[in-house]
């Protein structure tokens, strides 16, 4: 059994880290199951890791995929029914209207539907005749017309309010 130095990989990655990690990944697979390309000789996985690599038996550059593949937090997934949803007609063209929101990004149908609505167009003549029939009516009393220089204290006006509906009481009790 010939021994297997990491001078003897070296010079086939990159740096001495690559390695670590191709030769770390390479034991992983054979750890798993995977089936080593040379005779065991009653190696530990990770000798016959490193001894593959001085062999030059795997790919380095796929095992290095591999091993940044899985230690990814985020793996992009791809949809196969992507194609399914175009055949339906569920097109983004005809979905897209043009409108774009304040930060750049495309609104869509769903988010249109929240929007505020437009505001309403409203014209002076239209303002001019809601305005006339807004107009609260009330009944003003000229029977105690007080000068507006004359100072007025609020018992006075209070009791003139009694009296108006005393007398408001009156006539419709008398009806």
């Amino acid at each position: 059994m010939a021994r297997v130095t990491v001078e003897d990989c070296v010079d086939k990655v990159e740096s001495p880290y690559e390695l670590v990690l191709v030769a770390k990944e390479r034991a992983a697979q054979l750890s798993s199951g995977i089936e080593p390309t040379l005779d065991r000789d009653n190696d530990k996985n990770t000798v016959v890791a490193l001894r593959e690599i001085a062999e030059e038996n795997v790919k380095v550059k796929d095992l290095s995929e591999a091993a940044i593949y899985k230690l990814r937090k985020h793996v992009e997934q791809i949809d196969e029914g992507a194609e399914d949803d175009e055949d339906i007609g569920d097109d983004f063209e005809s979905l897209y209207k043009g409108e774009i929101s304040k930060s750049g990004a495309p609104i869509l149908p769903s988010k249109r539907a929240r929007k505020t609505p437009e505001k309403i167009q409203v014209s002076k003549d239209d303002l001019a005749e809601l305005s006339q029939t807004a107009k609260p009516e009330v009944e003003t009393s000229t029977s105690e017309e007080v000068e507006s220089d004359a100072d007025i204290s609020l018992d006075e006006v209070s009791e003139a309010e009694n009296q108006e509906t005393e007398s408001s009481a009156e006539d419709t009790n008398n009806n």
